[in-house]
C-alpha cells in the first residue's frame, strides 16, 4: 500500500479509503489510486485487511424463497456489489417455518461459523420478527430486500408492488377484460399481500362488478398448475388472470392448455418478476419488471456503506413487459 500510496503521489490514508471503496471519495482520487494499483500489480491481503480494520470483508446472503428465479437473480446482485468492494460472499438457506427455537438455534451457527460484516435478508426472512430480533439483539448489521413489516426497522430496498399490480389491472381493463382471476403467493411474503391488495384495488377504483376468483400458486410451479385448474372451473371463467410471480404464470399457462384453452386467444395471463421463464414459455410472457439483481445489488452496497442512514431504503422502479400472453378480451 505504500507504494501504491507512492507511485499515485496521495496519502496512505487515501489507498485505504479506495481500497475500501469507502463513500465520499472523488473520481480523480480513486483514478489515481487504481492506476497505480494496476501498474504495480497490487493485490490486497485480505487477512490484513481483516485485522487492521475489524472486517471480515464477508456479507452473508439468507434466503428461503420458492422460487430459483428470484433466488438466483438477488445472489448476482449481490455477488456483484461484493467484488466491486473486494468482500467474498456466503450463502445460507434457512427454513423460516421451523420452530423459533430451531430458527434461533440456525441463525447463531450461521454468525458462529462466519463472521459476516452483515447479512442480505430475502422475503420471507426480511419480515420474520425472530430473525429481526435476534439480529438486533446480537448487534449484527442487516439489510431487508422488500420488507412489508415496519419497513423503517433496518435498511432495504424496495419496489412498489402495490403500484406494479395496479398497472396489471388498468392494462387487462383496458382491453376490454371485465372477469378475472387472481394467483396468489404465500402468506408468508409481504410483496404477495401488496400485489394482492394493488390489482384488486385498481379493479375497485375502475368500477369492476364481477367477483375476483382467487387460488394460491405459492410462487411455484406445480402450485401455478394447481391455482389454474382451480381459477378455470369458476363460472363465469375469468378471461384474464393475473399470477403474482413468473413462475406460477408459467404453471397456470399449463394449466390452460390442460383445460383446452388458448391463451391469450380465451385467457389472458399476466405474470410478475420478467425472470428468465416469461420468455421461456409460449406464448412468451407479459409480465412485471422487477429489479431483483438490482435489490440485491444496492442491499449489499448498503451494508459496505459503512456511513449509511440506518433508517435509509432504497426504492427502485418496475415496469409493464408487454409480450404476446395478453390480449383483448374475447367477444
Amino acid at each position: 500500500m505504500e507504494d501504491v500510496a507512492r507511485l499515485a503521489g496521495v496519502s496512505l490514508k487515501s489507498v485505504s479509503r479506495v481500497i475500501n471503496r469507502e463513500p465520499h471519495v472523488s473520481p480523480k482520487l480513486r483514478a489515481k489510486v487504481d492506476a497505480a494499483i494496476a501498474a504495480l500489480d497490487y493485490v490486497p491481503d485480505m487477512a490484513a485487511r481483516s485485522l487492521a480494520g475489524s472486517r471480515t470483508f464477508i456479507i452473508g446472503l439468507l434466503i428461503d424463497n420458492p422460487s430459483p428465479n428470484y433466488t438466483m437473480k438477488v445472489q448476482t446482485g449481490v455477488y456483484r456489489a461484493c467484488s466491486e468492494g473486494q468482500y467474498h460472499l456466503r450463502i445460507d438457506q434457512i427454513d423460516s417455518t421451523q420452530p423459533n427455537a430451531g430458527l434461533e438455534a440456525s441463525l447463531a451457527a450461521i454468525l458462529r461459523n462466519s463472521r459476516c460484516d452483515g447479512f442480505v435478508l430475502t422475503p420471507p426472512l426480511t419480515d420474520n420478527p425472530v430473525v429481526l430480533d435476534f439480529f438486533d439483539r446480537e448487534g449484527v448489521d442487516y439489510v431487508r430486500i422488500a420488507p412489508d413489516i415496519d419497513p423503517a426497522r433496518a435498511p432495504g430496498v424496495i419496489m412498489d408492488d402495490f403500484a406494479a399490480a395496479s398497472v396489471v389491472a388498468k392494462h387487462f381493463w383496458s382491453l376490454g377484460h371485465r372477469r378475472f382471476g387472481l394467483v396468489t403467493g404465500p402468506e408468508s411474503h409481504g410483496a404477495s399481500h401488496f400485489r394482492r391488495k394493488g390489482f384488486l384495488h385498481a379493479l375497485e377504483e375502475l368500477g369492476a362488478t364481477e367477483p375476483v376468483f382467487e387460488a394460491n400458486g405459492r410462487f411455484e410451479f406445480e402450485g401455478g398448475i394447481e391455482a389454474g385448474l382451480e381459477l378455470l372451473r369458476a363460472n363465469p371463467r375469468p378471461t384474464a388472470i393475473f399470477a403474482t410471480n413468473d413462475d406460477s404464470a408459467a404453471g397456470l399457462m399449463v394449466a390452460c392448455s390442460r383445460s383446452g384453452l388458448s391463451v391469450p386467444r380465451d385467457v389472458s395471463v399476466c405474470g410478475f418478476d420478467d425472470s428468465w421463464v416469461a420468455r421461456s414459455v409460449w406464448p412468451y410472457l407479459t409480465t412485471i419488471y422487477q429489479p431483483i439483481e438490482e435489490m440485491g445489488y444496492f442491499a449489499a452496497q448498503l451494508i459496505l456503506d459503512r456511513e449509511r442512514d440506518r433508517q435509509k431504503l432504497v426504492t427502485l422502479p418496475f415496469r409493464l413487459v408487454v409480450r404476446d400472453s395478453v390480449a383483448e378480451a374475447p367477444s
